[in-house]
């Protein structure tokens, strides 16, 4: 997509939203409609993923304040009055108009990409320029992420794929070198500023390169100690030593089992959360009473109190 299709894009009609809209609002916008039209949850709609790829260009525009800047001075500039035809003859052609109102004369020729140059930057480029940077948005798998896999996206009618870094966090902008828009008379491409949207995982999270998984622990567990298999991302499991009297909260550290990086591995950081019984029998009802007799002198109370009166 060019600059010169901003003038037939409404992008905030894509998103629907109002031209006022505030950058919270933009995204809130973008990340219910993605999240509605995800292809992993219509496969094999072509309707569905092209209004997908079409919410993704209207946020990967809006969600930029400079991009935003443009978009809505050149659809200021196209949408008021009358519409302007590039063309010979009668009446002034579009690059005709463009050309007065720089002062430059007629500039019949030049690009369309040039005339905005003017516009935003100021004065005829000379010589090599670097392209311009494009924004873009994605939405990926918490796995997707997690492994840093690779993405393929539609960028002004071309595929760019990147491979994204292991564990990107969801709203991380990432930086792609040479991926925008191609550069003037041989200069080098532009940049693609990327934004990831993670979908969320009902057991895993991470933290870097580190792996991070809550793990159920029952009572009794937590009380006299167990060993116990912990997924990790790969499917397959490591068996991890709870101490006994360990408490509900507490994070232990396997080395070596986390995400793994260009160079480096994190680690899997097990957080234990005991769980407590909703239910008992009675002999488990008259068991857990004869505890708490054995238990009495263990106040877990003992500086609770006196700690909350300190400055």
């Amino acid at each position: 997509m060019t600059s010169q299709d901003w003038f037939t894009k409404d992008f905030y009609a894509a998103l629907g939203v109002p031209k006022s809209a505030d950058a919270a609002a933009i995204k809130k916008a973008y990340r219910k409609l993605a999240k509605d039209l995800h292809p992993d949850r219509h496969p094999g709609d072509k309707a569905a993923e092209a209004r997908f790829k079409e919410v993704g260009e209207a946020y990967g525009v809006l969600s930029d304040k400079d991009q935003r800047q443009k978009y809505d001075a050149i659809r200021t500039m196209g949408g008021g009055g009358p519409r302007f035809q590039a063309g010979s003859g009668g009446g002034a052609g579009f690059e005709d108009v463009m050309g007065g109102m720089f002062g430059n004369g007629p500039v019949r020729g030049q690009g369309f990409e040039d005339m905005l140059g003017n516009l935003f930057g100021g004065g005829f480029r000379q010589g090599p320029a670097k392209g311009s940077d494009v924004a873009a948005a994605t939405e990926v798998t918490f796995r997707q992420a997690a492994e840093g896999a690779t993405v393929s996206l539609s960028l002004d009618g071309r595929t760019v794929t990147t491979r994204l870094p292991v564990g990107v966090k969801s709203g991380q902008r990432i930086r792609i070198a040479g991926k925008g828009r191609p550069g003037v008379a041989g200069g080098p491409a532009g940049d693609l500023l990327l934004t990831v949207h993670v979908g969320k995982h009902p057991v895993f999270a991470t933290e870097g390169q580190n792996l991070r998984v809550k793990l159920p622990v029952s009572f009794d567990e937590a009380v006299l100690g167990a060993s116990i298999d912990v997924p990790t991302l790969d499917g397959s499991k490591v068996r991890v030593k709870i101490p006994a009297g360990t408490s509900s909260g507490q994070t232990l550290r396997v080395k070596g089992r986390g995400l793994t990086g260009r160079s480096s591995t994190g680690d899997l950081l097990v957080t234990v959360d005991v769980q407590v019984p909703t239910k008992l029998s009675k002999a488990a009802r008259e068991a857990l009473q004869a505890f708490a007799l054995e238990t009495a002198a263990d106040d877990p109370r003992a500086t609770f109190y006196q700690d909350a009166s300190r400055n």
